[in-house]
């Protein structure tokens, strides 16, 4: 049986420039693996394959261009954010952090807002944070105790609402939807809503930093047993109130939706570069 080195009327074009009278490196590998008795072909199957693995295994986070445009992406930025925190809980309660996460809170008007949320053994923290300016503009704290509910699914809308969005998240309720008032319900700016809803970042899959902090399963992962653990301690050693964990639709009632239409598009609710304004 014959080779392609001693096939007959198969002739091996050289790649090279002219001029170049010595062999690549690749080239005298190949010679030098042959047979001793053959006239040494060279091969350039190596070279192909260095670019077929490049488009096997592209990147598979981010270009930068894209994520640059996010404060929060930005070096340093999220570490003096959690620096930050970790100070202010010091100085102020003591409690043990349990983790830091970065996710997207969707209010009751379906609007976007960046949050960093922080886990302690005592309280949930929703932190509204400022990623140009590099301060807390807003701090919201939840007891865990006062957690009973937690729902996991996907996003449904009024079957007339004109702006709806897909996708999954999760939302945490502390308080009775009986007691809220019409006014805060209707309310775009209200905080006396008693849940909060949530969804991943937008920049999750920046790195393996912010892979690790924007998923939701993890912060459910570490927010479930710190519940659980707050609601045995509050009780004491008697039968209290547990923890409901549930998967079912996730409901956002909005109708015409225009106020979040025009913010979710324009990511009003993010730190993010506008561009340059002037002449």
């Amino acid at each position: 049986m014959s080779t392609i080195g001693s096939f007959e009327g198969f002739q091996p074009i050289s790649l090279k420039q002219e001029g170049d009278d010595q062999p690549s490196e690749t080239d005298r590998l190949s010679m030098e693996e042959g047979d001793p008795g053959k006239d040494p072909v060279p091969t350039h199957i190596s070279k192909q394959q260095s670019v077929t693995e490049s488009t096997l295994y592209p990147n598979p986070y981010h270009k930068a261009n894209v994520s640059r445009k996010y404060f929060v992406t930005r070096p340093g930025t999220i570490e003096t954010a959690m620096e930050d925190l970790k100070g202010h809980i010091a100085k102020t309660s003591g409690e043990k952090i349990q983790g830091f996460w970065l996710l997207t809170e969707i209010d009751h008007w379906n609007n976007e807002k960046e949050r960093i949320l922080v886990i302690t053994d005592k309280t949930l923290m929703i932190c509204k944070y400022d990623f140009i300016m590099l301060s807390c503009v807003q701090l919201q704290r939840i007891p865990l105790s006062a957690v009973y509910r937690i729902c996991l699914g996907k996003f449904v809308f009024p079957g007339v609402s004109l702006d709806k969005r897909q996708g999954e998240g999760l939302r945490i309720y502390w308080g009775s939807l009986q007691q809220q008032s019409l006014l805060s319900r209707w309310n775009p700016w209200s905080t006396e809503v008693p849940y909060a809803t949530f969804t991943e970042h937008p920049m999750r899959n920046t790195s393996e930093q912010f892979l690790e902090i924007c998923k939701l399963s993890g912060f459910v992962s570490k927010l479930v047993p710190a519940i659980q653990n707050a609601l045995k301690s509050s009780s004491g050693s008697g039968g209290g109130k547990e923890l409901m964990v549930i998967t079912e639709p996730i409901l956002i009632e909005t109708y015409m939706g225009l106020m979040s239409f025009i913010g979710n598009r324009n990511k009003l609710g993010y730190s993010l570069a506008r561009g340059s304004i002037g002449f």
